[in-house]
Order: C-alpha cells, then sequence, then structure tokens
C-alpha cells in the first residue's frame, strides 16, 4: 500500500499541513473492523500473534505564523505518571504501545516548533489515544502539554468522558481533561461549530462515541476533514465497515454517508488518524457505497 502512495505537500489558507506522527500502537484487528470477516480486513492490515493491527496515533500541525494549531494528541508519554505504575505498564504492554519511535514532541521539534510554540489544540474526543497527549507530568503534577495553548473540546463529549459507560470507562481519564479543567485553560463547544478558528469548523458525529467531533479546514478552495474516529483508517471508507468499539453502528454508518458524500462530491482530502499506511486519500463514490481514489503522504 505505500508504495504507490502519492507525497503532497497541502496549505490551506495561512495553513501549512503537517501531519505530526505521536507513535504506533496495536489494537485487536477484530474489534478495529466488527463484523467484517477476517478474511478481508487481514489483506490491507495484518495481524500479529495476538490478533493486533498496527495503528498510528495521528495528531495534525496546521502551522502559520502567530497561530499554530494542534489537532489532537495521540495517545502521550506518561502512562506511570497519569495512571499508577500497575495499570500505566499494562497499559502499554496491552496496547503493544512502541515508544521508541515518533512521539508528539519529537515530530513537532521536525517543524522547529516547541510546546510552548503552539496556540491552540483541538481535541476531536477524550479516548486516550486521541488526548492522552493533552496533559504531562511536571514537578510531580499534571499539567497541560502546551502551557500557551487554548484547548478546544465538545462539551457534551467532555460530560461523556466525566460520566463514561461500562463500555468507554477503560476509554476516558480524567488524567487527560482534568487538568485542563484546573488550569482554566478549556474551551467548550457546543454543537457544529462554523470558524471557531480562523478556517475551522467543527462537525458533530455520536456514532463512536457521544459528541465527538471532526475537524474540517478549507480556505473555500482546498478542504481537509479531520476524520478522528468516523473514519480512522482509509480501509474503513467503506459505509458497513465499522469498529466493534463503536457505540451506535446504524448512527455511524449513516453520519458516514452524510459526510463522505460531501468529501467524494466536493474533492476534500480525508485525514486518517489511526493509518499506519498513509496520511490522507481523496475518495469517490463507488456504487452506493465510496471507495479509495488515491492515498497520500502529506
Amino acid at each position: 500500500m505505500t508504495s504507490t502512495n502519492e507525497t503532497r505537500h497541502l496549505k490551506i489558507g495561512p495553513y501549512e499541513i503537517c501531519p505530526i506522527p505521536t507513535g504506533l500502537f496495536g489494537l485487536d484487528g477484530g474489534a478495529m473492523f466488527g463484523t467484517v470477516p477476517k478474511v478481508l480486513w487481514e489483506k490491507s492490515n495484518p495481524a500479529d500473534e495476538k490478533n493486533r493491527i498496527q495503528m498510528e496515533a495521528r495528531a495534525l500541525l496546521l502551522k502559520s505564523p502567530g497561530n499554530n494549531i494542534l489537532i489532537d494528541t495521540g495517545n502521550g508519554s506518561d502512562f506511570v505518571a497519569k495512571y499508577g505504575d500497575k495499570l500505566g505498564n499494562k497499559f502499554k504492554d496491552l496496547y503493544n504501545i512502541d515508544d521508541s519511535g515518533p512521539s508528539l514532541k519529537k515530530s513537532l521539534q521536525a517543524h522547529g516548533l516547541k510546546p510552548e510554540d503552539i496556540n491552540n489544540v483541538v481535541i476531536t474526543h477524550f479516548h486516550f489515544d486521541h488526548a492522552g497527549g493533552a496533559t504531562t507530568e511536571k514537578d510531580g503534577k499534571l499539567v497541560p502539554t502546551f502551557p500557551n495553548a487554548k484547548y478546544w473540546a465538545q462539551k457534551g463529549n467532555l460530560e461523556t468522558a466525566s460520566h463514561p459507560n461500562l463500555r468507554e470507562r477503560a476509554s476516558y481519564y480524567p488524567a487527560n481533561y482534568q487538568p485542563l479543567l484546573d488550569a482554566g485553560v478549556l474551551t467548550l463547544l457546543d454543537g457544529d461549530t462554523e470558524n471557531f478558528l480562523p478556517g475551522l469548523s467543527a462537525f458533530i458525529s455520536n456514532g463512536h462515541t457521544e459528541k465527538q467531533q471532526m475537524v474540517k479546514v478549507t480556505d473555500g478552495q482546498t478542504t481537509l476533514l479531520y476524520c478522528g474516529d468516523v473514519v480512522p483508517t482509509s480501509t474503513h471508507v467503506k459505509i458497513p465497515w465499522l469498529m466493534g468499539y463503536d457505540l451506535q453502528p446504524v448512527v455511524l454508518m449513516e453520519e458516514k454517508q452524510k459526510y463522505l458524500s460531501q468529501a467524494a462530491d466536493n474533492n476534500w482530502y480525508l485525514f486518517f488518524e489511526h493509518d499506519p499506511y498513509c496520511d490522507a486519500a481523496l475518495i469517490e463514490r463507488s456504487g452506493h457505497d465510496f471507495s479509495v481514489q488515491k492515498r497520500f503522504w502529506l
């Protein structure tokens, strides 16, 4: 798959589009593809001996003079500080987290930035693999990773994270949002929001978890949709290809139909948070479904 990817450098309005890999991890392939048979999904996503497929935790940097915006933050690296010795080490083993390669801070450094240089952080939802890097340990205390940034999240998702259902209790941790509240840096949006930051709009999805926000970045000419867990990998552009983690599968299929129709008809780039084999793709209609037209490294 990687050999056919085209390299394309995007600029949308004032923003240079910069993928920020924060580290590889693994999730059970059956859980990632739900009712899709393994004989189908393993062709594009081979599994290890424990049936885990490789996943990326990929954030997105919108780099511009005076306003550097980060969308999502990956797993983070302070597992023991956040979850304690026992849970922290179990956490790393269970999810096969590889902390020997790229990290959030290393990837930002590659673009000449430090945490202090980030002005805004947008959190799609507070699951650990999206918001784990939002906070960090400093002098024995958890604090916002980006000391000069305003954080943006959905009010409804914070409520969900604060009172998780039984299925999501292992994905939402106070360590990833409470320090933001304590520091007074969290701004809460309430539903679909146009231009909450210049060129950025939020679309709400409830199929995977309550009040996840997808982020559309546009200048009227070029548009990119940060998919979060609505479409976690390029393999998931097919409407029925859902995760076992999704709370409301039928709702999610309806949401995918809506947003992917817009993407296909208007030539939007889809940005994938969890695909280890590409950063983004253009899609096209395929009968009553969708397929990948071209994959890219950005």
